[in-house]
């Protein structure tokens, strides 16, 4: 028995792919196969496996299970849940030793894909390679397991809720906070946490529904996060805070409507945080903005910028023993008090938590912050075998400038108008782009730059560039 995966649905951080097109029944049984051998070889045998809310969800499920029982390993279900519900199931159990989420995340609803952890750790990169190369060669153990149903919304609640340990109920029973989940898998979880929240809490789009009829489930879009808006204003909230499709990651608006980017929601942690564990080190992503890194400083901290994308960040947190680190995609790890995964129901309670520890409304903390202008993270279409090659080219040509350069991921060149940034997507045939200033003129110049160095490289940005 062997298996060839579509080559587009083995990606740097998940395995993904359309259903029906590139990805169905048969590679969720090959993965199943696949990782269940890898754990058995490493000494494991007790995989947890969740999904969510997508319509395809529960036949992968099926032949996910099907696959780890026939390659000898336990299976513990965790049913339909959001994303960081698995990364709980498969970290505060003792006799699991490892996850699968069968999720999306907040890709269209045709899509699906698996996101996974190995004995603690993040799979991705060359684990999802290895992955597809055992399915080609067949190379799976034979067994047969079990199966146990193990429900663990209300365990989790309760793990959540840890995070307002300390803080005084007065303050928090003043809160008035609108939550919007999308019609993403973080719908009944967010039900369950908010009738056990202090304060007063407004919910939006609990149901699940993998068509997500009210609006797409990206919190890092402004416009999906228009009916929170429209809720804070309406009934005169404190703040909003939105979900993903799986529920890993967050967005955030203000008592005034502003949005939180995932870099200034960092900052508010990390001035948190930092009162707490002074000299700690905080990491960010490349994409994020000069403030942030600055704000860490000024509070004691020690600013880590590193590669974009989770599965890299929570990596580099265990080097470093780093107890923050976040992306402005809205991926934030705590490992202070919590496990070091991506959890937005776990960050929209530490954002509680934080405005109450610093004495400051959410909304106080968003004016105090530096009004810079940057543009959006600008994302345009290359050829995949130019994609790296182009970034290079970037890097060569500015060594031989006195251009102030960091290589971590991709090109940030910073200079007296600000910074900008070109990268490649590990996870699609584009390029990103994205550049901060203090001023319209300085953020012109920086476009230009960027512009420049693409057109010496035989590109442009493109139409569609500011998706």
């Amino acid at each position: 028995m062997s298996y060839n995966f579509d080559p587009t649905v083995l990606r740097e951080y998940d395995i993904r792919g359309i259903i029906g097109e590139t990805l169905g029944p048969d590679d969720a049984r090959a993965i199943g196969r696949s990782f269940a051998t890898l754990m058995r070889r490493a000494g494991g045998s007790r995989i947890a496996v969740g999904y969510d809310g997508r319509v395809s969800s529960p036949i992968l499920e099926h032949a996910l299970i099907e696959g780890i029982n026939a390659s000898g390993c336990d299976v513990v279900a965790i049913g339909m849940s959001a994303t960081p519900m698995l990364y709980y199931a498969e970290a505060s159990a003792e006799d699991v030793d490892g996850g699968i989420q069968i999720t999306g995340s907040h890709n269209p609803a045709n899509y699906n894909g698996f996101k996974m952890v190995f004995q603690g750790r993040p799979f991705f990169g060359e684990d999802i390679l290895t992955i597809g190369k055992m399915a080609a060669a067949g190379d799976w153990d034979d067994g047969t397991g079990s199966v146990e149903s193990r429900p663990v919304l209300e365990e989790y609640i309760d793990r959540l809720l840890l995070g307002l340990d300390g803080l005084e109920p007065d303050v928090l029973d003043g809160l008035r906070i609108g939550w919007d989940a999308g019609n993403g898998a973080a719908g009944p979880a967010l039900e369950a946490l908010a009738a056990r929240l202090p304060g007063e809490h407004h919910l939006l789009f609990t149901d699940v529904d993998g068509n997500f009829p009210n609006h797409h489930p990206d919190p890092t879009v402004e416009a999906n996060l228009e009916d929170l808006r429209a809720l804070v204003a309406e009934k005169k909230l404190h703040f909003g805070v939105a979900f993903d499709g799986d529920g890993d990651r967050i967005g955030a608006i203000d008592g005034e409507g502003r949005v939180i980017w995932g870099d200034q929601l960092l900052m508010i942690y990390a001035e948190d945080l930092l009162a707490r564990m002074p000299g700690a080190t905080v990491i960010a992503d490349v994409k994020a903005s000069r403030t942030l890194f600055e704000h860490i400083s000024a509070h004691g901290g020690k600013p880590l910028m590193w590669k974009t994308g989770h599965s890299l960040i929570k990596s580099k947190m265990k080097e470093t023993y780093s107890p923050l680190a976040g992306e402005m995609s809205g991926h934030v790890f705590f490992a202070d008090t919590y496990y070091g995964y991506d959890d937005a129901l776990y960050a929209g309670i530490r954002l509680i938590a934080a405005s109450a520890r610093l004495g400051k409304s959410v909304t106080e903390l968003r004016s105090a912050m530096p009004a810079m202008v940057n543009t959006p993270e600008m994302r345009f279409q290359v050829d995949e075998s130019r994609k790296f090659a182009a970034v290079e080219e970037v890097k060569d040509r500015l060594s031989r400038t006195d251009a102030v350069v960091d290589g971590t991921d991709g090109v940030r060149v910073t200079n007296d108008d600000g910074w900008w940034l070109l990268r490649a997507s590990n996870t699609q045939d584009v390029l990103v782009a994205r550049a901060e200033s203090e001023t319209e003129a300085g953020l012109e110049r920086l476009m230009g730059q960027i512009d420049e160095q693409l057109a010496l490289s035989g590109l442009e940005r493109g139409e569609n560039a500011a998706h």
